[in-house]
């Protein structure tokens, strides 16, 4: 890369309790630290990261001692003023599915919290539930970024709610719409697209069923859906097997399947998509329109975060692109 870059990671710094499918427990700051770090291993001194989040007062000293080991990542954006942060217990039942409850809450993250930070290339919005990062935030980046920026965001965050019980539930994204004008990379896992794109009206019994992912119609339709409306891609996950990238290049509807990067075992799967984000932001800033080598580099990240419980599961960008090379090299195009 030949100009320093900057990278926003607007989202929640949860303090994570974790019990993998394997019953070992884990305590760890989550979100957007993935997303963050992986870019910025990417990156090195390419590239400045700025994470964009509220925490409580007594983890500001060691959210930003865990950022402070990395030289390109900044903490001006992690705010403690108003003593409110994420904490959640997660359990994982298998290897891709969890039981969550939420403890804690952080206030959204506003326009005002973004401001200094309107000079980014790129904003990853990676909510983990539906009032983090708000339509208005959104909306103010859109209006007041810089010519060229782009602005990443992951669905799981207006697909997910939380009950006066704490716990964390799926919901349908019914304002979409209002959505994804303000949207141009939009990156989601199969279960939040199957609440992304929904009927008109349900029978009552048919609400009853047990859920079923959508149909490879159901997401291109999706997809279309939201192309037309202004998104540039859309990137769904499908747990192991890869993920599918949807464009429109020249105005004419394209679908693509990029397969995962294969590990021998996994060891938690926790921020999987967190950090898939961090490879697509990295991506696009080497070419803003391969979509599909952004998801490369998206399934390499999601593949190293399930390798340990660290964040020294994140490797170099010559090491990550070896990786691509051994498992894209028909397709590679570094």
């Amino acid at each position: 890369m030949d100009k320093h870059y900057k990278v926003a990671v607007l989202g929640p710094i949860p303090f994570d309790h974790i019990t993998t499918s394997k019953n070992r427990v884990i305590e760890k700051y989550g979100c957007a630290t993935h997303t963050a770090i992986g870019a910025a291993a990417l990156l090195a001194q390419d590239g400045t990261v700025i994470p964009i989040t509220h925490v409580r007062k007594k983890d500001e000293p060691k959210v930003k001692a865990l950022l402070g080991q990395y030289s390109n990542i900044s903490t001006e954006g992690v705010y403690a003023h108003l003593d409110q942060g994420d904490v959640i217990q997660l359990r994982f039942v298998d290897q891709n599915n969890r039981l969550e409850k939420q403890t804690a809450f952080m206030p959204p993250i506003r326009p005002e919290d973004v401001e200094p930070f309107l000079d980014s290339d790129v904003f990853v919005g990676v909510p983990i539930s539906d009032y983090e990062v708000p339509l208005e935030t959104l909306r103010f980046i859109r209006e007041n970024r810089k010519p060229g920026a782009l602005t990443i965001f992951d669905a799981h965050g207006p697909t997910t709610a939380v009950t006066t019980q704490g716990d964390r539930v799926r919901r349908f994204w019914i304002e979409r719409d209002l959505w994804l004008p303000y949207i141009d990379i939009l990156k989601m896992n199969i279960e939040e697209a199957g609440c992304s794109w929904f009927s008109k009206e349900y029978k009552s019994e048919d609400l009853q069923k047990p859920y079923q992912d959508l149909s490879e119609k159901d997401m291109a339709d999706f997809a279309q859906h939201s192309l037309e409306r202004g998104v540039k891609a859309v990137i769904i996950t499908l747990d192991s097997r890869g993920c599918m990238v949807y464009s429109m290049p020249g105005g004419q509807f394209k679908a693509e399947f990029v397969p995962s990067i294969p590990v021998a075992e996994v060891i938690d799967t926790t921020g999987c998509g967190d950090s898939f984000a961090g490879g697509l932001a990295y991506g696009l800033l080497r070419d803003r329109m391969d979509y599909v080598r952004a998801a490369q580099f998206a399934n390499a990240l999601g593949a190293m975060r399930t390798q340990g419980t660290t964040f020294e599961v994140f490797k170099s960008l010559p090491d990550t692109e070896a990786i691509l090379r051994q498992h894209y090299e028909a397709n590679a195009r570094l």
